[in-house]
């Protein structure tokens, strides 16, 4: 359970900003620190059981029958980046802190980044692959509200809708995946997919789903050619980018192909799919890095070359490559993560980002630019930071890979190219900003010069540690960083991890020579920059945000065309649309059958068969020929529903019976009042083509359904009603075997259909309060409605009824678990006994006799039902589970008791107050004033 406390105290700590930010900003950022802190010191905790190489592991029953429990796991790769989350996470907090101006909502930033901080980490942590894409799309939805914080600029709404829609769209594509996996896997616990992999990679729908979790890796991670998104989310504020885009979110779609390396890897495909799209973010990202002008844009574009140095080791698959990739995840978090620091000082202090319009900061920001240079020297891959040690890893793997066959000695030559990109945008960025003279226009030379310092030690202070660590990781690898990476490729392998040595030394080699080329061209690179960037001014640049909007704009205009050819207000036509999708979709069922008739005979006919099918066709011609006199046409609906209820009766299903007996009456009440409000006859144009469509559809509908009828009514069929009937009574302790069905087996279907049922009500009430329309004076023929609105016939019979319907009520509800009836049945006769004396009394002299909230009562009902569910958990056993027992009550005997009981009664009130709800609300929406004929 103690895994448990980890993922807890982040979402606690979602809560603290927003509680604190009165106290201040400093007391905010204190206390908002302490969760990812305690949360660190937990994970640490478990941090030498995992580099020994075990894996700390708990499991939460939740959903067992949909495969989604809560399951938590710390091995080596978590271990990885739950240290980058929490660790690189709470030195931006503190970062943030003094970065956010005065006038920032500091409760709500901060508050967004502990969110984050939970989805990303939760992603980290889950064993259950269902559980992980939860987290995912919350890492998707989180950095929405990050990246739009300041929803006032355009760009920063532009981002985040770009985010949010790529990233969402590679969420839907991963969970079809995980689905598929899972049926792959037959579970979709992690432990067990990753130790499936051999049945998973032998599957027929492997190479489909590589693709749709490589998608979702893809988007997510900002791989060739879903990249756009990124650099247009560093709109956020700095503190966000140094976050999302160095250490957390886009780190995610590497994580995820890392993850599932043993269920997914070792194949022909994984690998060409992840080293091409690799090498193809590499060099697009570098050379659009190295010719942008804003300080984030070319640290964005950074960010997307190295991870796609990281997805191109992980192509590359050899063991070694594996621990070059882990490596550089946690070389790349750090360096990169004081760069956004860094930059985002820069612009605290100068208030532009534009490269162009900087320089010759040293002198005035001596502290800032040292972190640059040891941030900025680590991403160029210089000695002796840890850059160059992952980067000399990459040049070995990819000397000795053969993933493209004849064609595996291009992979050197474009990774070198791809470094001296580096080597040449890293030395940009340096040589700029703190050494080269600012390129400023006559007007800005004309202003006087900027006047900028180092800001305030504790923004400094984690930028300054994290680049130091660049720097001591590079000194002192094996001891800082080997356990660590080793913990973590081992996780990855699924195997043992490959005997390595992290030095700056390996002696002259190749790898060495490559590094040393991709020095001397990077300071070539930057010599010869301008022409460089007049080459690629030849060629037009698009926007990419634009683009992106063009064709959202083009989907809109493309989708909003189909919804009007398809929703033009008509029901008929959605009811034809309707009706065709069904025939089609049941059409190509009945074709695969090879003969229409079964084995099994079909039951006898009987002269009551015959009179009760008579009578439903003949309410259904009867209701559908005199659809202009709406009164008869519900009268012969009902002999509809009566004739099914009849039925019921006869195939031995009594409760069946009472139910739509029940509903049949409380639907003619609802339809009738409904009716009162719209025109009493319809229109009398209906044209011969729309006459001849509903016909054919009519005609086509009946013979499909009767064919399926005969085909099934023909065969064996399987069924699970002799379960049922076998532990109805040793089980649920009842004899009616629906009634035990819907409050213990099925009790948590019946507790959602009562929850939909209660809002429905409570939708009706809201809808309908306070809404008052005026009656009709008469009919069509100007004949006025009776002045006499409650008829004393009516009135004395029902108040006769009422008790008696109320008494049959009890009985139905008691009788229910062991007999026909129950909570459901006993709470529609209540509310048709009510009903009709509203309907003979009206609704003020009801009211004051009955002074019910029946909003109270349905909600009531609901926490019952509820309730009796929770309750089961204080025993130890699953929600909604039942108990019951015989006991001896004197003068009345033994009697059986079971807490199903009380969930029939939450059933029974959430019934009576949402019937109520609806019915009397639509009945008491006119006034009494009633206009003349003149009026109308």
């Amino acid at each position: 359970m103690s895994l448990l406390w980890i993922p807890l105290l982040t979402i606690v700590g979602t809560l603290v900003p927003v509680m604190t930010s009165r106290r201040g900003r400093k007391v905010c950022v204190a206390t908002t620190l302490i969760a990812p802190l305690a949360a660190l010191l937990l994970v640490l905790l478990h941090a030498p059981t995992v580099i020994g190489g075990e894996v700390v592991s708990m499991q939460l029953s939740w959903m067992p029958l949909l495969g989604l429990d809560l399951a938590l796991r710390i091995d080596g790769l978590t271990l990885l980046f739950a240290v980058l989350i929490l660790g690189i996470g709470s030195l931006i907090l503190l970062y943030a802190g003094f970065y956010l101006s005065a006038e920032e909502d500091d409760g709500r930033f901060l508050s967004y980044m502990m969110l984050f901080m939970t989805a990303m980490l939760g992603i980290a942590m889950a064993d259950n692959l269902i559980l992980l894409w939860l987290f995912w799309e919350l890492t998707s939805i989180s950095s929405f509200l990050l990246i739009g914080f300041w929803g006032h600029r355009s760009d920063a709404r532009r981002g985040a809708r770009m985010a949010l829609t790529v990233t969402g769209a590679g969420g839907l594509a991963l969970l079809a995946g995980f689905l598929l996996i899972g049926q792959a896997a037959g579970s979709f616990a992690l432990s067990e997919v990753l130790a499936a992999g051999d049945a998973i990679r032998a599957s027929a729908n492997y190479p489909l789903i590589l693709l749709l979790v490589l998608f979702g890796a893809f988007t997510k991670s900002a791989q060739f050619p879903f990249h756009f998104w990124l650099p247009h989310a560093m709109a956020a504020p700095t503190p966000v980018s140094a976050f999302l885009h160095s250490a957390t979110m886009v780190k995610a779609g590497v994580f995820l192909m890392a993850r599932l390396n043993p269920a997914l890897g070792d194949t022909a495909l994984w690998a060409i799919t992840l080293s091409l799209v690799g090498l193809a973010t590499l060099l697009y990202a570098a050379w659009f890095a190295l010719l942008e002008r804003d300080l984030k844009g070319i640290l964005a574009f950074s960010t997307v070359s190295h991870l796609g140095l990281i997805t191109l080791l992980l192509g590359l698959g050899s063991p070694l490559a594996i621990v070059a990739a882990v490596f550089h995840i946690l070389n790349h978090a750090t360096f990169k993560a004081a760069l956004f620091m860094s930059v985002g000082i820069i612009d605290h202090e100068t208030g532009t980002r534009d490269i162009d319009r900087l320089g010759a900061l040293w002198s005035m920001m001596p502290l800032t630019g040292t972190m640059t240079i040891l941030a900025g020297a680590a991403m160029a891959g210089f000695p002796p930071f840890n850059g160059f040690l992952s980067k000399e890893m990459l040049f070995e793997q990819s000397l000795v890979n053969d993933v493209l066959g004849a064609l595996s000695g291009l992979i050197p030559m474009l990774v070198v190219m791809g470094a001296i990109l580096s080597v040449g945008y890293s030395l940009r960025l340096v040589w700029s900003l703190f050494f080269a003279a600012p390129k400023l226009t006559r007007e800005q030379k004309a202003q006087p010069p900027m006047k900028v310092h180092d800001p305030a030690r504790g923004m400094l202070a984690p930028g300054l540690f994290l680049a130091a660590m660049s720097l001591l990781v590079g000194l002192f690898p094996m001891t800082l960083a080997a356990p660590l990476v080793n913990a973590a490729s081992l996780a990855v392998q699924g195997d043992t991890t490959p005997l390595f040595t992290l030095a700056l030394w390996h002696g002259i080699n190749l790898p060495l020579v490559m590094s040393l080329a991709a020095v001397a061209g990077g300071v070539l690179v930057l010599i010869n920059h301008k022409r460089f960037a007049a080459i690629a001014a030849l060629f037009p640049a698009r926007d990419a945000s634009l683009a992106f909007e063009a064709v959202m704009l083009r989907l809109i205009k493309a989708t909003l065309w189909l919804t009007l050819r398809l929703e033009n207000g008509s029901l008929q036509r959605y009811q034809a649309l309707l009706i065709l999708t069904a025939l089609v979709m049941t059409g190509i069922g009945l074709s695969q059958l090879n003969a229409l008739t079964g084995e099994r005979g079909l039951q006898p006919l009987d002269g009551m068969l015959l009179l009760g099918a008579g009578l439903m066709i003949f309410g259904a011609i009867g209701s559908a020929l005199s659809h202009r006199w709406r009164l008869v046409s519900l009268l012969m609906l009902s002999v509809v529903g009566l004739s099914v209820s009849l039925t019921f009766v006869r195939f031995s299903a009594p409760d069946l019976a009472l139910t739509q007996l029940s509903v049949e009456v409380a639907s003619m009440i609802l339809m009738i009042l409904a009716l009162f409000f719209l025109p009493q006859r319809p229109p009398l144009l209906v044209s011969g083509r729309r006459i001849v469509r509903d016909l054919v559809l009519a005609a086509s509908l009946g013979l499909i359904v009767a064919m399926l009828n005969y085909a099934l009514l023909t065969r064996e069929t399987l069924t699970i009603a002799d379960y049922f009937l076998r532990e109805a009574l040793p089980g649920g302790g009842g004899t009616n075997v629906v009634n035990v069905i819907l409050v213990d087996f099925r009790g948590f279907d019946t507790l959602g259909e009562i929850t939909v049922l209660t809002l429905a009500g409570l939708a009706t009430f809201k809808l309908l309060n306070r809404m008052r329309l005026f009656m009709p004076a008469g009919n069509l023929e100007g004949i006025r409605w009776s002045r006499h609105r409650y008829p004393l016939i009516l009135a004395v019979v029902a108040q006769i009824l009422l008790p008696l319907a109320l008494l049959v009520s009890v009985y139905i509800f008691l009788r229910g678990h062991n007999q026909p009836g129950g909570g459901f049945i006993a709470g529609l006769i209540t509310s048709v006994a009510l009903i009709l004396q509203y309907m003979a009394r009206g609704h003020d002299w009801t009211r004051q006799r009955l002074p019910l909230s029946y909003a109270v009562v349905a909600v009531s009902g609901l926490a019952i039902a509820t309730a009796t569910g929770l309750g089961s958990w204080l025993f130890g056993y699953p929600f909604l589970t039942s108990a019951f027992g015989h006991f001896h009550i004197p003068l009345i005997g033994e009697i059986e008791l079971a807490s199903a009981m009380l969930f029939d009664v939450g059933v029974y009130l959430a019934v009576v107050g949402a019937t109520l709800m609806i019915l009397i609300n639509l009945g008491r929406i006119t006034t009494v004033h009633r206009p003349s004929l003149e009026e109308r």
